[in-house]
C-alpha cells in the first residue's frame, strides 16, 4: 500500500488505469441507462417513473460513497502520512459532489410525480442536502489550505468528522418517519424485482467505475499542479540566488 504511494508509481498506475475505468464505466453505465429507460417495464405501481431511479440511485450510492473515500484518505494522510491521501481525498471531493446533487435533482424529479411534491424535509432527503454542503465546505477549505498555505491536516480532520454524516443518511429512513421508502436492498436480500435489479446492478457498477475515473484524473490534474508549483518555487529561488 505505501508502495502506491510513490507518486511516480501512481502515475504508471493510473496511466493505463483510468482509461480502463473510463471506458468500461461509460459502457456498463451507458449500457443500463438504455436497459432501464427503455427496455425494463413499467412498475406496477410507480408507472414509468421508475424508470429514473436508474439514475437516482447509483448517483446516491456515489454521493456517499465519495464522502467515504475522503474520510478514508484523510484518517491515512492523518495516521500514516501518505504523500497522496491528501489529494485522493482532494480528488474524490468534486465528483462526489456532482453525483451527491445528481442525486438530490433526480430524487426532486422522481418525487414530484410520486409524492406530489418536489422536496420534504424528511430524514433521507435533508441529510443528503447536509452532505452537499459539506462537499462544497471541503472543496473550499482545501483550496484555502493550498492558497494560504495551511497544514492539510485541517481538511482532513473536516474530511473525517463529515463522515458523521454518511450512517445518518443511510439510517434515516428507518430511525424517523419518512416519505421516502425504506430500504430495498439489505444484507437480507432483496425486494426488488429481477427485472429492475439486474440493470440497476449494472448501472451501479457502472457509475461506480466511472467515479474512480473520475477520481484518477482530478488526482492526476492536482498532482501536476503541485509539481508545477514546486518547479515555479525552485526556480524563483534560483533566480534570487543568482
Amino acid at each position: 500500500m505505501h508502495g502506491f504511494a510513490n507518486p511516480k508509481r501512481f502515475l504508471s498506475l493510473a496511466r493505463w488505469l483510468t482509461p480502463s475505468l473510463l471506458v468500461s464505466g461509460l459502457a456498463l453505465a451507458g449500457g443500463a441507462l438504455l436497459w432501464g429507460f427503455f427496455v425494463v417495464p413499467p412498475d406496477r405501481l410507480m408507472g414509468e417513473t421508475v424508470r429514473i431511479l436508474f439514475l437516482h440511485v447509483p448517483t446516491a450510492w456515489l454521493g456517499m460513497g465519495g464522502w467515504s473515500a475522503i474520510a478514508l484518505a484523510s484518517l491515512a494522510y492523518l495516521v500514516w502520512r501518505h504523500p497522496l491521501a491528501n489529494l485522493a481525498a482532494r480528488g474524490a471531493a468534486l465528483p462526489g459532489l456532482v453525483f451527491t446533487a445528481l442525486c438530490l435533482i433526480t430524487g426532486s424529479i422522481w418525487g414530484r410525480p410520486t409524492w406530489g411534491t418536489w422536496w420534504v424535509w424528511d430524514g433521507r432527503l435533508t441529510s443528503m442536502l447536509v452532505l452537499l454542503f459539506l462537499y462544497l465546505a471541503y472543496i473550499a477549505l482545501a483550496q484555502a489550505a493550498e492558497r494560504e498555505g495551511v497544514s492539510p491536516r485541517i481538511p482532513a480532520i473536516f474530511g473525517l468528522l463529515g463522515a458523521v454524516n454518511i450512517p445518518i443518511i443511510n439510517r434515516s429512513v428507518v430511525w424517523w418517519n419518512s416519505l421516502h421508502q425504506p430500504p430495498s436492498i439489505t444484507a437480507g436480500g432483496s425486494s426488488i424485482d429481477a427485472a429492475f435489479l439486474v440493470p440497476l446492478l449494472v448501472a451501479v457498477l457502472g457509475f461506480s467505475l466511472l467515479f474512480g475515473a473520475l477520481v484518477l484524473m482530478r488526482m492526476r490534474a492536482l498532482l501536476a499542479d503541485a509539481q508545477a508549483d514546486a518547479r515555479l518555487r525552485r526556480k524563483a529561488m534560483e533566480a534570487r540566488e543568482a
